[in-house]
């Protein structure tokens, strides 16, 4: 493996690839540290350390993971790459139901293209709105999870030199603006560097997280350390065997005699991995069980709602069987619910059928699409409890052995160990696939 780490950085264009990449990271982690215009820098410090010494947690757990930590210190790239993800997902969705994206989609580089920018307006939109939603929760201090009083320790301190709402202006501008730089960051590591951009990011976000989180741990119990150490290692080793897992159907090209030429009579096959839904489903359920919390928040600490207060008690805490269980049942359905609506089984049997392609012992046509739909119905299964048994995982070890705020922020589960094993084996294989075509070994032999 070393060895082909050194072939890539002997090779020009592919070190350039990865230098640059490394280059754009570091921009990103910088943006990622950089204080907000308006934001008080030290109550921000003195409220992390109320939150990380405490046992209760912000209603932007998910978001702050994301973005590598920036959102709860209220940096410039606060809401990282949570904005364009959302973004993108509803683009996805609304490629169904609306003709006309669906019609661009079909049309190849061009619609795509033109997708992709209604994508970046829908993202600095919802970048506006969440960036309004985190600067309000932070000005009320439930972004902290009202751990930090806000009359001894305000984030957005009012100062009387420039009016309030021309500073929370300034910040929703700022932080939507970051929004976008992250965006351009990402489209550039993939038009010039190695793998998906966005991907990429939200990879360094999440392993940026690490150092800090594990030492809180091993501050807090070492054996609890050790414990999650080697589960961590067993549910990567887990992870990557199922992420690699698919079910191949074998597919065969008819011969056709063009001219003097003869094509076809290939075999191939059909990729159908076990989890085909990726990561989606968890990053659907987790915004799901977001909206609870945000409400509860603005609603304040000290209703006497019973609602809102059992809502507080089962939906909102993460160690509950209620929140365990709608959590594993909302992946379950978005798992279905995705691959629905992204693997067409009519459609692919109408390509095989149009080139001349047949699965062996199944007829062209409406017989294969029939095949196809029971083949996925079928690996959906396994696929959609793995996601949800992963991502319950923290939950599930927050109830039997406790733990306080780096515990439950602490990413060896759910959606930031499938982020970290997906985003690495996809990077590994691109630059191994640049490798093979120079004849050099890759990474995995």
């Amino acid at each position: 493996m070393l060895s082909a780490f050194a072939s890539a950085f002997r090779t020009p264009d592919l070190r350039n690839k990865i230098l640059f990449t490394l280059l754009m990271i570091g921009l990103y982690r910088v943006g990622a540290t950089l204080p907000s215009p308006g934001v008080s820098f030290g109550n921000v410090q003195k409220c992390l350390d109320i939150v990380e010494s405490g046992d209760s947690a912000g209603v932007a757990t998910l978001l702050n993971l994301f973005s590598g930590g920036a959102l709860l210190q209220l940096s410039v790239f606060a809401l990282g790459i949570m904005p364009y993800i959302t973004a993108s997902i509803i683009l996805q969705l609304l490629t169904v139901v609306i003709p006309r994206l669906e019609q661009l989609r079909k049309e190849g580089q061009s619609g795509q293209a033109k997708i992709t920018q209604y994508t970046r307006y829908l993202t600095l939109g919802l970048g506006v709105l969440q960036a309004a939603s985190i600067v309000a929760l932070a000005r009320s201090g439930q972004l902290f999870g009202g751990a930090c009083d806000q009359s001894q320790f305000p984030v957005i301190p009012d100062t009387g030199k420039i009016p309030l709402w021309l500073t929370l202006t300034a910040l929703v501008v700022t932080m939507t603006a970051g929004t976008g730089m992250v965006m351009w960051f990402g489209e550039l590591v993939t038009d010039r560097g190695v793998g998906n951009g966005m991907s990429v990011l939200i990879f360094t976000s999440i392993a940026a997280r690490l150092p800090n989180e594990g030492i809180q741990i091993w501050q807090d119990d070492k054996t609890t350390f050790f414990v999650i150490v080697g589960l961590a290692v067993v549910v990567i080793a887990f992870v990557v065997f199922l992420e690699q897992a698919q079910r191949r159907i074998p597919v065969q090209y008819a011969k056709r005699m063009i001219g003097r030429r003869m094509y076809g009579g290939t075999s191939t096959y059909i990729p159908l991995k076990v989890n085909q839904a990726g990561v989606i489903p968890v990053i659907f359920a987790s915004s799901l069980l977001y909206l609870p919390q945000l409400a509860t928040s603005f609603a304040g600490a000290d209703t006497t709602n019973r609602t809102i207060l059992w809502i507080q008690r089962n939906i909102v805490a993460q160690d509950k069987a209620a929140h365990i269980i709608l959590y594993f049942t909302l992946i379950i359905f978005f798992t279905y619910f995705y691959v629905s609506i992204t693997f067409n089984p009519t459609e692919v049997a109408d390509n095989m059928r149009k080139y001349g392609g047949f699965v062996p012992g199944i007829r062209p046509g409406k017989p294969t699409a029939e095949y196809l739909d029971f083949i996925l119905s079928r690996i959906t299964l396994p696929g959609a409890l793995y996601l949800g048994i992963i991502s319950i995982l923290p939950n599930l070890l927050i109830g039997i052995v406790g733990g306080g705020q780096a515990l439950q922020n602490f990413p060896f589960g759910g959606t930031a160990v499938l982020i970290i094993v997906g985003v690495g084996l996809e990077t590994v294989k691109q630059i191994e696939s640049q490798l093979m075509q120079r004849n050099y070994e890759g990474f995995l032999r």
